[in-house]
């Protein structure tokens, strides 16, 4: 019996969300590596095809941004606070933060340039997936 249930909650405990980094379906942006989604989530690249970048984040408390910084960006919540801490002293400004993932949704599909993450399983037809990762 106890084999028969470790057998059924295996498969629950490695399950991992998959989350996404979209932009407008019309954008000319195609796949993104990580990388280059690094670089425009640190504002290191501003512009692609004549189009401002407008990265969008979620709150700090959120866990699919705790996902996005850990596994994306690769810097932990006190790194991250300390580059922006010196970014700001060279007069740049951290990505705009939408309350929850529907609200990302919503400005990046109205907004030219917006790019943002959010579970796959919100992706709808008006947004274009550009980059994917697994929660750990």
């Amino acid at each position: 019996m106890k084999s028969l249930l470790y057998i059924l909650l295996i498969p629950l405990l490695s399950y991992a969300q998959e989350f996404v980094v979209v932009m407008q379906k019309n954008s000319a942006l195609g796949n993104l590596s990580q990388a280059k989604v690094k670089m425009i989530f640190l504002k290191k690249q501003k512009m692609s095809q004549d189009i401002l970048l407008v990265p969008i984040n979620l709150p700090p408390s959120s866990s699919i941004r705790k996902s996005f910084e850990k596994q994306v960006l690769g810097m932990s919540r006190n790194r991250l606070k300390s580059f922006w801490t010196k970014e700001h002293y060279l007069g740049h400004r951290p990505p705009l933060t939408m309350k929850s993932s529907r609200s990302t949704l919503s400005f990046v599909e109205k907004i030219d340039g917006a790019i943002g993450y959010i579970p796959a399983k919100e992706v709808n037809a008006n947004l274009k997936i550009l980059y994917k990762w697994k929660s750990k």
